[in-house]
């Protein structure tokens, strides 16, 4: 049995507009500066407070900032001009991957409980995934929480188990976890963060990540040896 976990926010979802709209209303709303579309990007796949913390700084009023967030992020995604759409080829990746024999499949993200399921809801995703680790089920990234959760509780080896993202901190907590890293080059942080994060494999396209899912899906599984 393969544990195949996603990244959810630049790796599944192109998400990225409403974030850096999300943002600069909450920033101009808490009369401070928002941050560039650049720095806005980076810390995606924190935690809202630790993003915040990273953006605003110690001192901010960050549940605060957090809260509004939230609000206001809920009333942008009333807007179509503000719409989630999937990455070219993640559905049918998804499709394929779970009609696969031996094979589970799973998310670790720095979204909320409430975030994941609408995202499950808007896309038929309902069962789809075995295992689901949030910000509210383990620290924040790149803390292997997440990571460990999901093979406690799919029953995964780390040598089995392939984490699949677009940030340095879904690298960070893969190698943490001592699981495959796999790097998405279409996420919202450049391909050398990546790297320097220690990301094995990136790729480029959904089709280049099912080739290397095919060969890292192939190989004996560790709790069948």
């Amino acid at each position: 049995m393969k544990l195949v976990l996603f990244d959810v926010d630049g790796t599944l979802v192109d998400s990225q507009n409403i974030i850096v709209a999300a943002q600069r209303m909450t920033f101009e709303a808490h009369g401070l500066k928002p941050p560039s579309r650049e720095k806005a990007l980076s810390i995606v796949g924190l935690s809202l407070a630790e993003a915040f913390m990273v953006l605003a700084g110690p001192k901010a009023p960050i549940e605060s900032l957090v809260a509004a967030y939230r609000e206001v992020s809920a009333t942008l995604r009333k807007d179509p001009a503000h719409a989630e759409p999937l990455f070219p080829g993640a559905a049918e990746c998804i499709e394929r991957l779970r009609r696969r024999e031996g094979v589970r499949l799973g998310i670790a993200t720095g979204n909320t409980r409430r975030g994941v399921a609408r995202l499950l809801d808007s896309f038929g995703w309902q069962g789809v995934f075995d295992t689901i680790q949030t910000a509210d089920d383990a620290p924040s990234k790149p803390h292997p929480g997440m990571i460990l959760n999901a093979m406690a509780a799919t029953g995964a080896a780390p040598d089995d188990t392939v984490m699949i993202g677009d940030s340095s901190f879904d690298m960070g907590m893969a190698r943490a976890a001592g699981v495959l890293p796999v790097g998405v080059s279409w996420g919202f942080q450049p391909v050398a963060a990546l790297t320097e994060a220690g990301a094995g494999p990136i790729v480029h396209s959904y089709a280049e990540l099912e080739a290397v899912l095919q060969e890292f899906l192939d190989r004996p599984s560790q709790i069948s040896a």
